[in-house]
């Protein structure tokens, strides 16, 4: 498929001999949804990326806030700044901030001085089940504080990943629904983790609510789970549903590398997911594996 153009939308790079991420330097997130991730402990940066990717034509990515030292937010936005004069990757950059913070707005200021910079990420406090009790307190999405930092984002013509498990979607839905004007991109494909009958329909009709919300679209990505392999079997139909619920129009291939690489490579991923699609016509394949994220993320190609 070297002949496939393709736009990234979702990974991450690290440094760790000269930068700090507090998870993957001396904290051990033991709720970690994939698992054991001491694999990650190690540098991560754009050749690392390329070789990954080498197989296939990655004419440009997105980076995504990779939980970098939350003292110092807009460190990684200017190091990711340095990487793309070096490596012309990153193509943009969604940084950090805490949404509910007296200081929302002046980090986010900071952030935007960078030309790259196009959106954030700042995860809500969830559950980690769906039978528990949801998060209200400051910084879930019930904040009104976490609320308000939010709705500052169109003002600057940026956009939000959101990164919440399926059973989330129904806040999130109606937190959104309030702003109309703020261009949201849901991750990993809203976490489909419980796979049994009951569990894909539970995440099938969430993803129907906040599919509904015009100015969402979702990123088709990191189907990994806990204690299985990635293949093409079991996440076919989860890709599938995804489409029909969300449209072509509306949905992005994204690695998430090299987190995803804890259960599949690079390549067999990419490789997984143009079998799962390639009963769309080629103008549907280049809107999910270049367009889409190009135009959400402002990408000139």
């Amino acid at each position: 498929m070297q002949n496939l153009e393709i736009v990234d939308a979702h990974h991450h790079l690290w440094n760790l001999d000269c930068n700090y991420y507090p998870w993957l330097v001396d904290k051990k997130e033991k709720d970690f949804f994939l698992g054991d991730y001491s694999a990650l402990k190690k540098n991560y940066l754009p050749e690392d990326y390329r070789t990954d990717a080498k197989n296939f034509n990655v004419i440009a990515t997105v980076h995504v806030e990779a939980e970098w030292d939350r003292s110092n937010q807009v460190g990684e936005t200017t190091w990711l700044t340095k990487m793309n004069t070096k490596y012309k990757m990153p193509n943009a950059i969604v940084g950090h901030i805490w949404l509910s913070e007296k200081n929302c707005e002046e980090v986010l200021i900071e952030h935007n001085k960078h030309t790259l910079f196009r959106g954030v990420r700042s995860k809500p406090l969830t559950s980690l089940h769906p039978d528990d009790e949801f998060p209200k307190g400051p910084g879930s999405m019930h904040d009104e504080a976490w609320k308000n930092g939010l709705s500052m984002l169109p003002e600057y013509n940026l956009s939000f990943d959101l990164r919440v498990p399926y059973w989330h979607l129904y806040e999130a839905a109606q937190v959104i629904g309030e702003l109309p004007q703020l261009s949201v991109v849901l991750n990993h494909t809203g976490f489909p983790w419980d796979r049994s009958p009951k569990g894909l329909s539970a995440w099938r009709h969430a993803l129907k609510v906040i599919s509904q919300c015009p100015n969402v679209s979702l990123k088709l990505s990191e189907l990994g789970l806990k204690d299985a392999e990635w293949t093409i079997d079991s996440n076919r139909d989860v890709i599938l549903d995804a489409i029909d619920i969300f449209g072509v129009n509306r949905c992005m291939w994204a690695s998430n590398f090299p987190v995803a690489g804890l259960r599949v490579s690079h390549e067999n991923q990419l490789l997984g997911m143009l079998e799962i699609l390639s009963h769309l016509p080629k103008p549907d394949i280049d809107r999910v594996f270049k367009f889409n994220a190009a135009r959400f993320y402002k990408i000139d190609l």
